[in-house]
């Protein structure tokens, strides 16, 4: 298995009336807020080009990158002067529309809504400029009605929604194992109920589902409830490494404030070292970041092995987005789309460069 789903143009009005799913991704909900978080400026601090940048992000694990950075000022402090201006999504459709109208300049969000994105804007808005997490994706069910992986023939498993990152990957599994599934309907040798990821825990203690393919930290919440992780999507990949988080940009905010991107760049990096050198300070800052956002922390046995699924790190990870992709085309959801110029990796690898690290490859979807 491998790889990339590039969602674009749908191929029947159905599939076009669920574009603001595929956008979603790894997203909780609908809607999109204004972090009540001050970041810090230093009075003699130098402004970059612009006054304020405005950064978007969604206050889970997988965007860890972003929460961490902000809460421990290592993003800020790249920035100097320029101040940080965060905003909070439950969903990728929401971000997505923030980047288009200039709302927002620079944001974490998953491949799915990357994809949608630029393919949607013919390539002419976003870029993803930057890797920033890999993994936290589980198929976790009821011990007791599924004890192994063909007994997942005839269950309900639940994706949080039609076409996101997660649903495809489910869906493409299924097909691997030579089972038939109606994408659209989710019917067939298995049951594919879409499920919001808030109500996921509810739907299974209900015995409503009988296990769900999902993020974290869905994924351990369900495991406090009793499920059994049957396979951790990590061990389908080549190296047990595929893309979950990317960080894009406006192109034309890439093209009139270079300074600005690179100094988001190079406070990403600087995050994802700090957090692998200081895993536990880490985790830590992430669920203080959350129970700012949301009101409450999550408990050690969900964010403890969630938080250890996960691997943040720089590389984009492009071969497997373009994976990814296929996935949603093999799956009937998607018309082949053109991802060739979705990437401009050259800030980051200026930056990596900078900082003795290894440069990163586009897998040959960068600008020409």
């Amino acid at each position: 298995m491998s790889a990339a789903r590039p969602l674009t143009a749908l191929r029947t009005l159905a599939v076009i009336t669920a574009l603001p799913l595929l956008l979603t991704a790894c997203g909780y909900g609908a809607e999109s807020t204004d972090s009540d978080k001050q970041t810090q400026v230093a009075a003699d601090a130098k402004k970059l080009s612009v006054d304020e940048v405005n950064i978007g992000y969604f206050p889970n694990l997988t965007h860890a990158t972003a929460l961490v950075g902000i809460q421990e000022g290592l993003l800020q402090k790249e920035l100097g002067g320029t101040k940080i201006k965060p905003s909070t999504f439950n969903a990728g459709p929401s971000e997505i529309e923030a980047l288009n109208s200039g709302d927002l300049d620079i944001g974490w969000i998953g491949p799915s809504p990357a994809i949608n994105g630029y393919t949607k804007a013919a390539g002419k808005n976003l870029r993803i400029i930057s890797g920033s997490a890999s993994g936290g994706v589980k198929l976790v069910v009821n011990p007791e009605k599924i004890k192994s992986l063909k007994d997942v023939k005839g269950k309900n498993i639940a994706t949080p929604q039609l076409g996101n990152t997660q649903d495809v990957a489910l869906l493409n599994w299924i097909s691997e194992q030579g089972w038939k599934v109606d994408a659209q309907s989710g019917k067939g040798d298995v049951s594919v109920v879409r499920t919001d990821n808030k109500i996921t825990p509810d739907a299974y203690k209900s015995g409503s589902i009988d296990g769900a393919w999902v993020p974290e930290p869905t994924a351990s919440k369900l495991v406090a409830e009793g499920g059994k992780v049957l396979l951790d999507e990590g061990d389908l990949w080549p190296d047990k490494k595929f893309v979950i988080t990317n960080i894009i940009v406006r192109q034309a905010f890439l093209k009139e404030h270079p300074d600005v991107v690179e100094a988001v760049l190079r406070g990403s990096v600087k995050t994802n070292e700090w957090i692998n050198a200081n895993p536990d300070k880490a985790k830590a800052a992430a669920n203080e970041a959350l129970k700012a956002e949301s009101g409450k922390a999550l408990p050690a046995e969900v964010i403890d092995p969630a938080w250890k699924s996960i691997t943040f790190l720089d590389d984009p990870l492009a071969a497997t987005l373009d994976t990814e992709a296929a996935h949603a085309v093999k799956a009937g959801l998607l018309e082949k789309p053109d991802l060739k110029g979705i990437y401009d990796l050259a800030p980051l690898n200026k930056v990596l460069k900078a900082d003795g690290k290894d440069e990163v490859d586009d897998a040959g979807l960068g600008v020409k």
